[in-house]
């Protein structure tokens, strides 16, 4: 028998919010975190915005003599972790710590590390770079560095699966506390590139908005006029906990994870295969796994990066899976309007946002969508939120390389 597994805790820090509860707050009123680019100069570059994480302060989170020893992508998952943890309520000690475990992803990693390093090098020889390059750039030290700060000594992983990493590392948290080798995972990922290698690469692949002039307006996914993803960063962590486990502690239950799915397109490396067999397969092994049928989801946290082959596969793919559902009640909206595309952490923080839209009974909106799509026909929840009453939610991830990952959330009944 599988274990049950539910969400007791979730972080996020994001564009739009340092915090969970001021996330949240700024997805509900429909407020985009996208601006001119601040980290760098940005006049040789074609895109000159993204939507950077404002207002953070590393001291907060990390002794100053230590914030020179981690990228800011570790950084933010610290924070996010200490968001989940606290909000979970569980107190992690030398009793319970091994059977807590870390599953931290990345897409990317430290690239502005690498980037300065890199620079430091061709400076002034080898003996610039810090002895501190690798432990603060390598993808796993920001489950490390967490599982470190709260003593989890349980399975300690990371993920990295490209813009699936957040979803991957949640579902494979899932399964591990499926099977036993843990009670509570702290999971999801982290990301900051938002630097000039990455823009610059992405750019070149006209994968990126270059509506410079309106920064806020420019990431519009299901509308007819979207032009690229806008790059966002930050961090997404979740609790998931064994049922039984949440229950004799008291735990608050936020909701449900009920099923996980992945699927391979197998057919190009940053092209998603042109029949939607990927993510409908994804969603179709979601909703097995979960024993949900497709009526019983009410929303769909949509990959909806606003590149104009993406939006229009998936919603190909939603309406193959859900047929008639499709068009009678479903609600798909994409919350990267608002925080930019934040890569690996895209679908750890988004997973976050399908449950609290369960759990509070009201769903995000797609904002900037001013003219409708005919390729894009699904209830993309326009400009403002909407209370409603959600059963069951989807998130969907879609990777570089074909990977993708699909979570189902159900409302815990107690």
């Amino acid at each position: 028998m599988k274990r049950k597994v539910v969400v007791t805790g979730i972080g996020l820090v994001t564009p739009v919010g340092i915090g969970t509860e001021l996330t949240w707050s700024s997805l509900m009123q429909g407020k985009s975190g996208v601006g001119l680019i601040t980290k760098f100069d940005t006049t040789q570059f074609s895109t000159k915005i993204a939507a950077e994480l404002k207002g953070f302060d590393p001291l907060l989170w990390v002794e100053k003599k230590e914030v020179k020893k981690m990228d800011p992508f570790i950084q933010y998952a610290i924070a996010a972790a200490d968001f989940a943890v606290k909000s979970s309520g569980l107190v992690i000690n030398g009793e319970n710590g091994p059977r807590v475990g870390v599953n931290i992803g990345s897409g990317i990693g430290g690239f502005s590390t690498i980037e300065n390093e890199h620079t430091e090098l061709m400076k002034g020889g080898p003996r610039r770079i810090s002895p501190f390059f690798i432990p603060g750039s390598i993808i796993n030290l920001a489950a490390g560095q967490v599982s470190i700060r709260h003593g989890a000594k349980g399975p300690n992983t990371a993920t990295c699966t490209a813009c699936s990493s957040g979803a991957h590392a949640i579902g494979d948290s899932f399964r591990v506390i499926q099977r036993g080798d843990a009670d509570v995972m702290i999971c999801g990922a982290a990301e900051a590139a938002i630097t000039p290698l990455a823009v610059g690469g992405f750019g070149n692949m006209r994968a990126l908005s270059r509506r410079n002039e309106e920064p806020q307006r420019a990431s519009r996914p299901f509308d007819k006029e979207r032009d690229g993803f806008v790059m966002g960063e930050g961090s997404g962590i979740l609790m998931l906990e064994a049922l039984e486990h949440a229950q004799a502690r008291g735990a608050k239950i936020i909701v449900e994870l009920v099923g996980y799915g992945m699927s391979g397109d197998a057919f190009h490396i940053t092209t998603p295969s042109e029949d939607g067999d990927g993510a409908c397969r994804v969603m179709q092994n979601a909703l097995n796994d979960a024993g949900i049928k497709p009526e019983q989801v009410g929303y769909i946290n949509a990959h909806g990066t606003s590149t104009p082959f993406n939006d229009k596969l998936e919603t190909m793919a939603i309406k193959k899976v859900f047929g008639d559902c499709a068009k009678k009640g479903l609600m798909v909206s994409s919350t990267k309007s608002m925080t930019g595309h934040m890569l690996g952490a895209a679908g750890s923080v988004e997973a976050g946002i399908a449950a609290l839209a369960i759990f509070h009974g009201k769903v995000p909106p797609t904002v900037n969508y001013e003219n409708p799509d005919p390729e894009c026909d699904l209830d993309c929840v326009p400009n403002k939120m909407r209370e409603a009453n959600v059963e069951c939610a989807m998130s969907n991830s879609f990777g570089f390389g074909g990977t993708n990952a699909c979570l189902l959330f159900k409302r815990y009944g107690g």
